[in-house]
């Protein structure tokens, strides 16, 4: 089993409560900035005039990338909706960087249109994630387009408000499946999404946000002492997923169901309506 190691840090506040964006090329390290430049060149190609922008998030521009273990993360805005945009080459230019680039665990390449990250007046995560956790790499920053944030119960409410359905989607996915690729990816985002729930479930109390796992992990068990063993069995299967669908649907048939119990009962105090 992986050994969990105390990785990661809270969002970055000013006086106002305002999420601070602690990501800068200067402090991506040197060993990533050949991989970062071949993804631009990529969508370059590929996109031609479509391509608006390109936005690198996650560990990577906050510094805290570990070679061989970090993804790396990108986003491509862009004029036309993707749904008109030509994008079956995704997986060949992933697989292709994946082997041929060490240092990253994989490449996420992902696709927003312009109009989708300026429509604001409702909360949207792609937004939320170029505004406070991104770099633009390419192209017109939208970032300073873009609303502030806080760690508060609308951020909250966009982790718990699809809790139950990405739960029941990542057991559909296991039941009956012998695809071990398939099971170790299903493995690795469902827990990631539930441990970053286990945070919004206390995020009002805190007013504390982070997208790191362990820092997540640690808050929520200080709410929840009781659940503290099966949190960090979430994380354990988030940082190192395994193959073994039987024990996954075990485990979201009991502390999975125990998630959404939990996430229904802070809707209701903070979301009865179930506004997106």
């Amino acid at each position: 089993m992986a050994v969990i190691k105390d990785i990661g840090r809270y969002c970055p506040t000013n006086d106002r409560g305002l999420i601070l964006n602690d990501s800068n090329k200067s402090k991506i390290q040197p060993e990533f900035l050949e991989v970062i430049e071949q993804v631009v060149k990529d969508y370059q190609i590929h996109l031609g005039n479509n391509l608006h922008s390109i936005y690198i998030r996650g560990s990577i521009p906050r510094g805290l990338g570990i070679g061989g273990v970090s993804d790396l993360d990108t986003i491509a805005i862009t004029h036309k909706k993707p749904s008109e945009l030509y994008l079956q080459w995704t997986s060949e230019v992933e697989g292709r960087l994946n082997a041929q680039f060490s240092c990253i665990n994989g490449v996420e390449l992902s696709f927003y249109h312009i109009d989708e990250i300026l429509e604001t007046t409702i909360f949207s995560i792609i937004p939320f994630m170029l505004k406070t956790h991104s770099i633009c790499v390419y192209g017109e920053d939208l970032s300073p387009h873009l609303p502030d944030y806080k760690a508060n119960k609308t951020l909250g409410n966009d982790h718990l408000i699809k809790l139950k359905e990405q739960i029941e989607l990542a057991r559909e996915d296991l039941v009956d499946n012998d695809d071990l690729s398939d099971i170790l990816d299903c493995c690795g985002w469902i827990m990631k999404i539930i441990v970053r729930a286990g945070l919004a479930l206390v995020i009002v109390e805190e007013n504390l946000y982070t997208r790191d796992l362990y820092p997540a992990y640690n808050i929520f068990a200080k709410h929840y002492p009781e659940k503290e063993h099966d949190m960090k069995q979430a994380l354990h299967y988030a940082i190192e997923p395994t193959t073994n669908a039987d024990r996954l649907l075990i485990f979201l048939n009991e502390f999975g169901q125990w998630m959404i119990q939990e996430s229904e009962k802070w809707l209701q105090i903070h979301n009865p309506s179930k506004v997106r």
